[in-house]
């Protein structure tokens, strides 16, 4: 089933902080996750939730399992609003500490992760990310494009009405991002029908998948949707989009952003459309968005961020332009 990859909780109440962990631990423990994994993963969610409440401001914690082809782990992302670290290097260390604790924090979380990324800025506050595997030794090898998506259902929503889907085949990897319309269990239902349609799908075309789907999912109440994929031959990307999904490729000196056609999949969408080619020399990363997530980012605002797990530049988007009233989704693709 599509749906969230990533549950949101509120970190700004402390008495709230022992459901919260109890919470992260039963979804790790439905996942597969071992005993001793479990009790790691505790000790991280407490570490994390300590520092949101003595130095963040708005903090919020995103938990999101993935299956990983059989060998599972849990990705712990915090984020916060707070003053941000000047010197993150030196907080790092044991017993280094602003508020007179014992100062084992980010330490203890990055002994205890199989990854461990820390992200700040004065002034603009601070992403932790922990992932953790049920057997570190299984970890299975990276897709010749590695994806890094935050999708997070709409406040009150049990489902998601966002989705991301990935295909790969011996010639291409193939991702799509589609957006329900409205939210709730008949937005996810649309999504799931797109998805099925996605998955059979034969062709590389995006605009001939958009069309495939389409002409699949009419009894829906319909999706915006972008399709973006790669050829490892010609080492190209191509793109196809309707509705307001943004879709920007990104390149080491400019980016350009996909221009999406206007129409609903399943409802309305036009006669004519094509693909758009750009070439990965020039453009090596992806980023997707749903209009749950403001479109006026900027990632210049970042700096020194490509140089961090892609997880990260998720959570920096959906940390600043998360509009916390709709679906919100927020993909990073990067050629490896």
């Amino acid at each position: 089933m599509v749906d969230a990859t990533h549950i949101s909780f509120a970190a700004t109440d402390r008495s709230y902080f022992s459901l919260l962990k109890k919470e992260i631990h039963r979804r790790a423990q439905d996942a597969g996750i071992n005993a001793t994994r479990l009790n790691e993963i505790d000790l991280i969610v407490a570490e994390m939730t300590s520092n949101l409440f003595k130095y963040g401001d708005s903090g919020e914690v995103l938990m999101g399992v993935f299956a990983n082809g059989g060998s599972p782990y849990i990705e712990i992302i915090s984020i916060d609003h707070g003053p941000g670290m000047a010197n993150p290097a030196r907080m790092m260390q044991d017993g280094v500490s602003t508020s007179n604790t014992m100062g084992h924090g980010l330490g203890s979380i990055k002994r205890l992760s199989d990854v461990f990324e820390l992200y700040t800025l004065p002034g603009w506050g601070t992403i932790v990310l922990s992932r953790v595997y049920d057997d570190p030794k299984d970890i299975k090898r990276e897709r010749k494009l590695i994806v890094r998506p935050i999708v997070v259902s709409k406040p009150g929503e049990t489902v998601s009405g966002d989705g991301l889907m990935i295909k790969q085949t011996d010639k291409y990897i193939k991702l799509m991002l589609a957006d329900g319309l409205g939210h709730g269990p008949e937005a996810n239902k649309a999504i799931n029908e797109a998805a099925a349609c996605f998955k059979v799908f034969p062709d590389y075309s995006p605009t001939e998948t958009l069309r495939f789907i389409h002409s699949n999912i009419r009894k829906t109440r319909g999706a915006v949707a972008a399709v973006i994929c790669y050829d490892f031959e010609t080492k190209t990307w191509a793109s196809a989009g309707i509705g307001n999904i943004a879709a920007r490729i990104v390149g080491a000196a400019s980016f350009r952003n996909q221009m999406s056609y206007n129409g609903i999949v399943g409802h309305n969408i036009p006669g004519s459309m094509s693909d758009q080619h750009y070439p990965a020399d020039q453009f090596n990363q992806v980023i997707l968005c749903s209009d749950g997530i403001k479109t006026r980012w900027d990632l210049t605002k970042y700096p020194m961020i490509f140089k961090h797990d892609l997880t990260i530049l998720s959570a920096a988007i959906y940390k600043d332009h998360a509009r916390k009233t709709d679906d919100m989704s927020v993909v990073v693709a990067k050629i490896k």
